[in-house]
């Protein structure tokens, strides 16, 4: 018996005190209706209208329904709300991951532009490399993560990607800095700093293969996992890393360059089982993007002799284009003995 669909009707006869009427609202004929009612009596044991006279009236057991299939019914309404949110990705928990190295400013616009959107949902976020992240979804212990590309993408879908552009870091005091431009082959010998392998093993080898395809074949190719001792080691002269330009906004020291012809840029997206997702996934990765797209400058195909500089003036040195035909002890300077 859908007990339910028998109170719904109940309460509308109730209300109505006329079978006719009461028919009428529920969009129905009046001799289901009928039926209807008198299979709930049967149900429950008890009559629930008086039908002796020309008038419908409750019965004691009848009144007494009324209130508690209200409340009954009100519980239902509440139920299936609760899990259409569900449904939607509005409530629940989502269990999200985002790279290390993600500024803090970042990390406010996502979870701020999340409560937004989805203010009942209960965000686990987890501080995880793109490998990290990439295996934790295929076990099912994620539901969404922020990757770079190239990864593999079997079994998973994917939210906008956001580009940005990939350019050089050194010190502000390199005379490499005074350049609008910097050519991977000027890079030539010198030490690259980058993330270990294993944290991202698609951009890893891209990055290299990149460099190598374009004249900069690295002294030593030096690990760093944070932001912090990448600046460190980058200070101590004699190295570079290749990086989009809003990590370099986290220490005044360290300049950003674009490089000659955008050889490199970095992808980056929400991914998520294409499996048994979680509702809130693409959700979030559309944040994401809009996100990310806020935080790094637009990729440009055109030269940046003619755009706006990615560094301020009060730094610039010197005229000139990008760094050409310069030693490479000129170009970086490295710490004395």
């Amino acid at each position: 018996m859908d007990l339910l669909r028998h109170l719904r009707h109940f309460v509308v006869v109730a209300r109505e005190l006329h079978f006719g009427r009461a028919a009428e609202v529920l969009g129905m004929a009046q001799p289901p209706l009928s039926q209807s009612i008198q299979r709930l009596e049967r149900e429950l044991g008890a009559t629930l209208f008086d039908r002796s006279q020309r008038r419908v009236r409750l019965t004691t057991a009848g009144q007494l329904l009324l209130g508690e299939a209200d409340e009954l019914l009100a519980g239902e309404r509440r139920l299936r709300n609760l899990v259409d949110q569900v449904r939607r990705g509005a409530l629940g928990v989502l269990r999200a991951g985002v790279p290390p190295e993600t500024p803090a400013v970042t990390l406010r616009a996502l979870l701020d532009g999340l409560a937004a959107r989805a203010p009942g949902l209960d965000l686990d976020l987890h501080e995880l490399t793109s490998a990290e992240q990439r295996r934790m979804l295929a076990e099912g212990r994620l539901d969404v993560g922020l990757l770079h590309h190239p990864v593999e993408e079997a079994g998973l879908r994917f939210g906008p990607a956001v580009e940005a552009p990939v350019g050089v870091l050194l010190p502000r005091a390199a005379p490499a800095a005074r350049a609008r431009e910097v050519e991977l082959a000027d890079l030539a010998g010198l030490d690259l700093i980058t993330a270990p392998p294993a944290t991202a093993p698609g951009w890893h080898g891209h990055l290299l293969a990149v460099c190598r395809r374009h004249g900069f074949v690295p002294a030593r190719v030096r690990p760093a996992r944070n932001p912090e001792f990448l600046f460190g080691l980058l200070l101590a002269g004699g190295a570079v890393a290749l990086e989009p330009e809003s990590l370099a906004r986290r220490e005044p020291r360290i300049a950003w360059r674009p490089l000659v012809g955008a050889p490199l840029v970095k992808r980056t997206s929400a991914a998520w089982p294409a499996r048994a997702g979680h509702p809130a996934a693409p959700m979030f990765g559309q944040l994401a993007a809009e996100v990310l797209a806020a935080a790094e400058p637009v990729l440009a195909t055109a030269a940046l002799a003619s755009a706006a500089r990615p560094w301020p003036v009060l730094f610039e040195a010197g005229q000139g284009g990008h760094v050409s035909n310069l030693p490479r002890a000129a170009q970086i300077t490295r710490p004395g003995p």
